[in-house]
């Protein structure tokens, strides 16, 4: 007589797998049993073996793909962060701390890519190293698609290919800024360009920004819950300090979500000439936004620093962006990019200059805009009532506390729900940080974004003030 309280066959054979998996016994990359064969080595049922697949799927370990069968995931969802990245779990069932673009047709498009490119005339090229910043005629795909889908001129001789956006601040702040050197920041910024100062020793001062003109969910605006950075305190700033650089995010700031207006970025850009600043302009998720004002980039190309990449709009892992550099700037970028990487991978550039000739990237770019338009109603309809702050296509969304919770605190109960979040403290700048919470919304299913969401305000509503 079977013990009712006991484990079903197939919990007991997922949690088998699923061990197997996590232990390295089943390799990422790994063809698993056909459901028929899983089913004949274990004794269960095909439906029984179908569902532990689907389990497993579920807990993100395994995908599949049809016609090919079922595989270990390559990167489980599990995370080693060390302690200045943005989340603080080694592993979590949905992960709203980091956005991961996703499509059902991803796979698919890389492989059509790959046997293009095991047939092209000369494959041997992408065996051979390039030249620091990118061979000439990839340079130019970017600086096509820059004029004609972003309206920025730029010649290629200053357009350097980098190893996604990040590496692009790297290679700014070593060919730019000097140890010690002054760098204006808003008061709530991207963490990474913050480990990227740290390491160089820049000395990072705080702008603070202007509350609430343009709504968020709850204003319904357009740009954001806040309305950018409080220009007058940045030039007081300036006059008070030596400041060598501004770093900004005109079109969807990380993670306010505001829009700066043309006559926002003309006045950032007149401040920067008064006081001879240099701009790094951080368009990393710029292309969700339909028809924003001109890049500061275009306003001041003489000063202004554009750093971009695909790694946000098509997929993390690849590992593909590009500077813009102010043409007296451009030797000492490519001096950099030759003492530290020298080049991307031919194949990398081979396969992200393809899709941007193709219009396969600005097809993604309108496919994520649509499916940030979606996520973002979601969350207005589920977290309706707390004091949200996004643009509408942003994917993501920044969700100040109700008075009396602490970040930490939230944060935790959270990870005890198995959700993983950014805490506020990681985009401060301040000496402070507001208790808030930064929430991706692209690294989840369609069907999981209501629920996840649901579930977030649940635990906040359970703690206590």
């Amino acid at each position: 007589m079977t013990d009712a309280s006991s484990p079903s066959p197939v919990a007991r054979l997922v949690e088998r797998l699923s061990d197997d998996i996590r232990r390295g016994v089943l390799p990422p990359g790994m063809a698993l049993p056909t459901h028929r064969k899983l089913a004949l080595q274990y004794g269960i049922a095909i439906a029984s073996a179908t569902k532990v697949y689907a389990k497993l799927r579920e807990l993100g370990l395994v995908v599949g793909e049809v016609g090919r069968g079922t595989f270990v995931r390559d990167r489980p969802m599990q995370r080693e962060w060390d302690v200045d990245d943005e989340a603080r779990l080694s592993s979590s069932a949905v992960d709203l701390s980091f956005n991961h673009p996703s499509w059902p047709e991803q796979s698919e498009l890389l492989r059509a890519t790959l046997r293009e490119l095991a047939t092209a005339g000369d494959l041997s090229a992408l065996m051979r190293q390039q030249p620091p910043g990118g061979r000439q005629h990839e340079r130019e795909i970017v600086a096509s698609y820059l004029r004609d889908v972003r309206g920025i001129e730029a010649e290629s001789e200053r357009v350097f290919l980098v190893g996604g956006a990040q590496q692009g601040l790297d290679v700014v702040v070593r060919a730019a800024l000097r140890p010690g050197d002054a760098v204006a920041v808003d008061a709530l910024t991207y963490p990474g360009f913050r480990m990227t100062a740290s390491l160089g020793g820049l000395a990072l001062k705080p702008v603070s920004y202007l509350n609430g003109a343009n709504g968020g969910h709850g204003g319904n605006g357009g740009n954001g819950g806040h309305g950018g950075p409080d220009l007058a305190a940045l030039d007081a700033l300036c006059r008070r300090h030596a400041i060598r650089a501004i770093y900004t995010m005109p079109t969807l700031h990380n993670p306010l979500g505001w829009v700066l207006s043309e006559a926002q970025r003309r006045a950032l850009v007149q401040i920067a000439r008064r006081h001879d600043c240099l701009i790094v302009e951080d368009a990393t998720y710029a292309y969700l936004v339909d028809d924003a004002p001109p890049p500061i980039v275009t306003l001041a190309p003489e000063r202004t620093f554009h750093v971009s990449s695909v790694s946000k709009s098509v997929a993390t892992g690849m590992r593909f962006g590009y500077v813009v550099a102010p043409k007296a700037h451009a030797v000492d970028v490519k001096r950099v990019i030759r003492a530290t990487y020298w080049s991307l991978p031919s194949i990398v550039t081979a396969i992200a200059t393809r899709w941007l000739a193709s219009g396969e990237v600005e097809r993604q770019e309108q496919r994520q805009r649509e499916r940030a338009r979606q996520r973002q109603a979601i969350a207005r309809e589920v977290l309706r009532g707390m004091a949200v702050v996004a643009h509408p296509s942003s994917l993501f969304l920044w969700l100040p506390l109700p008075e009396g919770l602490r970040m930490d605190q939230v944060a935790s109960a959270l990870a005890a729900s198995g959700i993983a979040v950014s805490k506020a403290q990681a985009y401060a700048t301040t000496r402070h940080a507001p208790h808030a919470l930064r929430l991706g919304l692209s690294s989840m299913s369609d069907a999981q974004v209501g629920p996840v969401l649901a579930e977030v305000r649940a635990v906040i509503d359970r703690l206590p003030l």
